[in-house]
């Protein structure tokens, strides 16, 4: 079995949002998305997800045209369906309606099998004040790793 392989992460969601927990779901793509996928072009700055009418679907995930394509080619930003069973967009739906939460994809990957996957995150989104807490944590950690690196030469 080889091991699942990043496509693509969204580096910034860890940034701006709290993650509470996280879960798998399947991407319903086309086949120049799937080999576009593949070659590693594609984009989840802005991308959200959304329940609507017991399905979720994914919003402005960016997948550049395949190049070798003909006119069937993709559209690049085209909402994207997302497959999920039942039982857990129940849940979703619950999360986000009520505690005001927000679906964030974090990263999309192949699996072993070779399906393309979305790693979802329920979040919450962060202030300023967090965001500069988590700077100065971070900082704070660097120091203490250079100033123990330094005091065992």
């Amino acid at each position: 079995m080889a091991p699942e392989r990043a496509v693509v992460t969204n580096r910034k969601a860890r940034h701006e949002y709290h993650i509470l927990e996280t879960l798998e779901a399947g991407l319903v793509l086309t086949g120049t998305e799937v080999k576009s996928l593949r070659l590693g072009r594609a984009n989840l700055n802005d991308a959200f997800a959304r329940v609507e009418n017991g399905e979720v679907y994914l919003y402005n995930m960016h997948i550049s045209p395949y190049d070798y394509g003909n006119r069937f080619n993709h559209e690049p930003t085209r909402v994207r369906k997302l497959m999920l069973h039942k039982d857990e967009i129940r849940r979703l739906v619950g999360k986000t309606r009520e505690q005001g939460l927000t679906l964030i994809p974090l990263r999309i990957y192949f699996n072993d099998r070779g399906w393309a996957k979305v790693e979802l995150a329920l979040a919450r989104g962060k202030k300023k004040w967090d965001k500069r807490e988590d700077i100065a944590r971070r900082e704070a950690q660097r120091e203490a790793a250079r100033a123990v690196k330094l005091r065992a030469r």
